[in-house]
Formats: structure tokens, sequence, C-alpha cells
């Protein structure tokens, strides 16, 4: 059963159809909520609702994929707490509280002819799968990991992939900024999410490049429709909710122009 809440959201019992583990911690989960996969798009999140009535929090957790003819969307998340941990215990035909899709997604409009880095480090990586697949212009996909590597080989259906690795395990050893440089990669625009670090460091980077970069931003989130003023960053403009300098993660964003915060 779906209904529309006063945020005009969609808030639905989704059917979890798959459920894998891709590596230790990280879990891949195929929702089946028609309503919300048909409105989705890259970069949006959904918030998930644990079955403990002392949660009363949501756990947000970005959209991975989306399969509008199905009905289904994907989320790839990292086990952190409990709320998370109940989740990785769920089995196909199980049911979980959803709402969504929420936030602002990445601009697709555009000039097709192009080129794009589509940057993700660590659990920022997923929701750049979506964008990967839906974005009509050359991609070359650079991904940060500290150690263990997922969904990498995923991406590659849609361009050539880098990856960097903290520990040198795989790919350049650093940062997904020393796989840029010392592989000669260049772009026209940058589309990322991640680490705020990673974020603060691409921004600069764009700057320094006079490069168009978009960035989404990853915080913690409480109610998710930007009612509450939990996940607020600063804005180079004052906010007309706030009337103070910040943005609303949840709800401006939590996709922004490099531009419009500060990090």
């Amino acid at each position: 059963m779906e209904n529309t809440d006063r945020s005009g959201k969609i808030k639905c019992m989704a059917r979890v159809v798959s459920q894998e583990a891709l590596e230790e911690g990280i879990y891949s989960m195929w929702l089946y909520a028609k309503e919300i996969a048909g409105a989705a798009k890259p970069g949006q999140f959904i918030s998930l609702y644990t079955k403990d009535p002392s949660r009363l929090l949501p756990r947000p957790i970005s959209i991975c994929q989306v399969d509008k003819g199905a009905g289904r969307l994907r989320i790839v998340y990292r086990t952190v707490g409990a709320g998370t941990e109940e989740f990785a215990r769920y089995c196909p035909g199980d049911q979980v509280a959803v709402m969504g899709p929420l936030g602002n997604g990445f601009p697709l409009e555009g000039d097709g002819k192009r080129r794009a880095f589509l940057i993700g480090g660590g659990i920022g990586i997923p929701p750049m799968l979506e964008l990967a697949r839906v974005l009509k212009c050359e991609k070359q996909m650079v991904l940060g990991y500290r150690d263990q590597l997922f969904l990498n080989e995923e991406f590659e259906e849609y361009g050539p992939v880098a990856v960097a690795t903290e520990d040198g395990s795989a790919g350049t050893q650093g940062n997904v900024l020393d796989a840029i440089r010392k592989q000669g990669l260049t772009a026209d625009v940058i589309y990322a999410c991640g680490p705020m670090p990673m974020l603060r460091a691409l921004k600069a980077y764009a700057l320094e490049q006079g490069m168009e970069c978009w960035l989404s931003l990853e915080e913690r989130m409480a109610c998710g429709i930007g009612a509450c003023l939990a996940c607020v960053c600063q804005s180079r403009d004052i906010d007309s909710h706030s009337q103070v300098h910040n943005k609303r993660i949840c709800k401006d964003g939590p996709v922004f122009a490099a531009q419009e915060v500060e990090l």
C-alpha cells in the first residue's frame, strides 16, 4: 500500500526482491516499490524505517540503480549500526517501510559531446552507477576505495574505469585525484559523491581547472524532508527557509553546484 505524505513524497511498504553481500559489511538490496522507482532520478535517496519502534528516525540510503519497467530500485549500503544491521538480515519477501524519492538529483541536461568525470569515494560510489547508466555523454569513471573493491566491474559497461586505493592493492595508490593526475585523465565536468575531504579537494581542483562541478554531499540526516534542519551545510546564498547562509542537504541537495556550498 502506498500513500503520499505532507511533504509530497511517497511512503510505502516495499518488498525485498533480493539481497547479497558484496564485500564484508557491504550489501546490495533490490526493492519492489513501483511508485518510488517510477519517480526516482540519479542522485536521489530513500529513507528506510526499521521495525524497532524505539528507533523512530529512518535511515537515508542513496539509490544505486532503478528499473522503472519492473518497479524496482537498488540500494548498496554499509552496515554501520543497528538499523543497517537489521536491513542486512532481510530476505526476499520481507517488507520494509520506505519513503522517497528524496532530495534533488544530478542535472542531466547539457551538451552530449562533453566529457564527464563520474567520481565516487567509498559508499559514495553506489549512487554514481545509475548516473553512469542515464547520463548521455562520454564518461570516465574514477572510483576511490580504502581497500575492498565493489561495483567497479559494473561500471565498465558505461565507460573506462580508473581505480584508486589507499593501500595500493588495486589501481593507483592514493585517492581519486591521484588517479586522475597520474593517469593523465581529462574531462569537462565533474559529478561526484563521497566523503567531505574528497569533495573539498574536487571543488578546488574544478576551480583550478575551470571545470563545472556537481557534488553530492553525505551527511547524517533525521527527517529527510528538510523540516528539522539537522543536516545543513554552509552556503553562498541565504536560504529562503531559515534566512541564514545554509542549505538543507536532504531537501536542497544532496546534489549541489560546487560554488553553491562552502566545504
